[in-house]
């Protein structure tokens, strides 16, 4: 038996879509805007050759969409995209669940219980954006945990998807300690093994986030997801959109 596992290194294009992929999340690169190789290569300190790649990856993803001769935009997600990725989440978050169960579950919990949290500390300071990167936490450490690269490499998609539509969700919850009750629920389920009960709660916290953004017939659905966050990653700045090339 090896005494240690290899090291896996991410590859350059794959760190690029990372950033990438966070910045169109949290809004750093809105919704329609075009991406521009010469500037981001500008901003991220890299070549335009595994910029390249990592922009074809979340072409590939469906976060951006290429057209013909005008270059790469971000996606502006409709009505019905908004609610086929909660219904994508749901599916993925459930097998990752089952997974866990099967394995052994002790440590993950562990795990969810302290992100339950720091999503606590951040409602009772009121603070949005940190109870919100808490709860993008959790999902993420859920699947992860699974084990799973496919299920993990959907689900990226799926939280920047849900990113773009954090702000509007916000506003929903006039308790924010709402959303931290919901995911200790289902943390305490899955560490009492009932796999029958995190099943169900995680459809029914999947329903409920999709039925706050629906719940006012005035406004589109997609309408709040425009991943307008206040924060700053990776060198893009937030409403920074990057000039074409």
């Amino acid at each position: 038996m090896p005494r240690f596992e290899p090291v896996v290194r991410e590859s350059t294009p794959s760190i690029i879509a990372g950033k990438l992929r966070k910045a169109i999340g949290l809004g750093h690169i809105p919704p329609g805007a075009q991406l521009g190789e010469a500037e981001l290569a500008r901003e991220l300190g890299v070549s335009r050759g595994p910029l390249r790649e990592a922009m074809q990856r979340l072409t590939q993803e469906g976060l951006l969409i290429s057209i013909r001769n005008r270059g790469l935009f971000v996606i502006t997600m409709t009505d019905d995209e908004v609610r086929d990725m909660y219904v994508a989440r749901t599916a993925v978050e459930r097998a990752a669940a089952e997974l866990i169960l099967q394995k052994g579950f002790e440590d993950v919990v562990a795990r969810l219980l302290d992100l339950v949290k720091a999503m606590k500390k951040a409602a009772d300071a009121e603070d949005l954006d940190a109870l919100s990167e808490a709860d993008m936490a959790y999902h993420e450490t859920l699947v992860v945990s699974a084990g799973s690269t496919r299920l993990t490499r959907m689900h990226q998609t799926l939280l920047t998807e849900t990113r773009m539509c954090l702000t509007a969700l916000e506003k929903k919850y006039p308790d924010p300690h709402t959303r931290v009750a919901e995911h200790q629920a289902i943390a305490e389920a899955l560490g009492a093994g009932n796999a029958e009960l995190v099943e169900e709660l995680l459809i029914s916290h999947m329903d409920d986030a999709l039925q706050r953004l629906t719940d006012n017939e005035n406004e589109g659905l997609a309408s709040g997801c425009d991943g307008n966050r206040s924060s700053r990653i990776g060198g893009i700045e937030s409403g920074k959109q990057p000039a074409t090339a």
